[in-house]
């Protein structure tokens, strides 16, 4: 092993909490305390000391008040020492894409030799503020002190609204567009050429593909028991697998977001859900010192970003081939793919794209396509529409399940790739250091 290859960063191996629906089992739990639960289960299961840990990267999408910096409430809640460095990331579904590649930055910079990538969110505790009206008032009426200033405010409340007691919740829609990611999907299918049939045959094939890993077991090494006060209730399996999805029963459901021409549905499209991942990376040297046996060395990454309104959900199609030809692969040289579902429309139509001429060309100026990413090699035991999709926490699942079917497959190249609101697009080249 060369000395280069000694100091390339490696997933040593990744936990997760159960993916659970939101408003359900974790109804009672703060993302903080999903996010405890993965960085204790980690070094539990790994059984390292926190001493070797030196740095934590945590990504999120629902930012908490409370917890600006929730990468340091978790580490401290987790019991880790205090003095890890600890720093939160933030870009939509794919943050824990990018804090996994901050840490393998880091360690191949020789910053550090051991870090913590991570990921959380709830949609069951969502920061709901008080109206902008109400909060300005409610700023005003702190500062007064003099009989003037109560007097003048009360001159105000003349012009306080009803709407003004009105909650403000956070939107589902894109800030810049005002488009919500089911409508962005609806767009992006209309340009790919999705129809409903293939979208619901696509879904049903991941709960299917995800309800025989829970039966083979696949996740339980990597799955932490939650234990839920006060009863204590033990959850140590995804609520999200359904084994009696077939594709006839998704045809009876209604479009979500486009009423009369739409592919969306309830039904093949990722559920809100809550949960936390967290995953060990350290150099290939460190590994070894540790007695560890690196899974996957983190090669190359790509980040991009597309039109906000036709691209919502483009990123796979315009950030693997640039990926692979980076790095002078093909399609057909990788055996493990990993990428995130969105919807089952996005995905039908990211393989579309990703073999279209046309699409290539004009996006990126590819004067060929590099092929079909064969569905024997992805996701194979299901994705974010089966298992679920915390925001913050659905990259280092995706990483850690990646570098885990490398091993098992004794392939030697994997790739992850996801879309982020924003239109943003990641892609992550996977190597197996033990391939033979």
């Amino acid at each position: 092993m060369t000395e280069k290859t000694d100091t390339m960063p490696a997933i040593i191996d990744g936990v997760r909490t159960p993916f659970m629906r939101s408003h359900k089992a974790y109804v009672d739990l703060r993302a903080c305390d999903l996010g405890r639960f993965a960085l204790s289960g980690l070094m539990d299961r790994l059984g390292i000391d926190d001493s070797y840990v030196e740095h934590l990267a945590m990504g999120t999408v629902i930012h908490d008040p409370h917890t600006p910096n929730i990468a340091r409430e978790c580490l401290l809640a987790a019991g880790l020492r205090a003095t890890i460095p600890a720093h939160t990331v933030s870009l939509a579904c794919i943050s824990s894409n990018m804090a996994s590649t901050n840490i393998a930055d880091m360690i191949r910079l020789g910053r550090i030799e051991v870090g913590i990538a991570a990921g959380v969110d709830t949609c069951s505790d969502p920061p709901i503020r008080l109206s902008p009206g109400f909060r300005h008032a409610l700023v005003r009426w702190q500062k007064l002190k003099k009989p003037a200033q109560i007097a003048q405010e009360l001159m105000h409340l003349k012009n306080f609204e009803l709407a003004d007691l009105a909650l403000d919740a956070p939107s589902v829609a894109e800030f810049s567009n005002g488009k919500t990611m089911g409508e962005g999907c609806e767009i992006l299918a209309q340009i790919a050429g999705v129809n409903r049939e293939e979208s619901d045959r696509y879904a049903a094939r991941s709960h299917i593909l995800a309800v025989k890993a829970l039966k083979d077991k696949v996740f339980a090494d990597n799955i932490v028991p939650v234990q839920i006060p006060p009863a204590f209730k033990t959850i140590d399996q995804d609520d999200g697998p359904r084994a009696d999805t077939t594709p006839e029963k998704l045809a009876k459901l209604s479009p979500a977001f486009d009423r009369t021409f739409g592919v969306n549905t309830a039904g093949n499209s990722s559920f809100l859900t809550d949960g936390a991942s967290a995953m060990l990376m350290t150099s290939v040297k460190r590994a070894k010192e540790l007695g560890f046996q690196a899974k996957a060395i983190l090669a190359d990454y790509v980040y991009q970003a597309g039109n906000v309104l036709q691209e919502m959900l483009t990123g796979p199609a315009f950030t693997i081939p640039v990926l692979l030809n980076k790095n002078k692969l093909k399609i057909d040289d990788i055996d493990v793919w990993e990428i995130h579902e969105a919807f089952a429309s996005q995905m039908v139509a990211n393989m579309k794209l990703l073999k279209s001429p046309r699409f290539l060309q004009e996006r990126l100026g590819f004067s060929k396509t590099l092929g079909e990413i064969p569905l024997e090699k992805l996701n194979v035991w299901g994705g974010s529409l089966s298992l679920g999709h915390p925001f913050g926490a659905t990259g280092v699942r995706l990483l850690f399940t990646a570098a885990k079917r490398l091993q098992e497959q004794n392939a030697r190249y994997a790739v992850v790739a996801g879309c982020a609101a924003g239109g943003h697009g990641s892609a992550i080249l996977l190597e197996n250091p033990n391939f033979t």
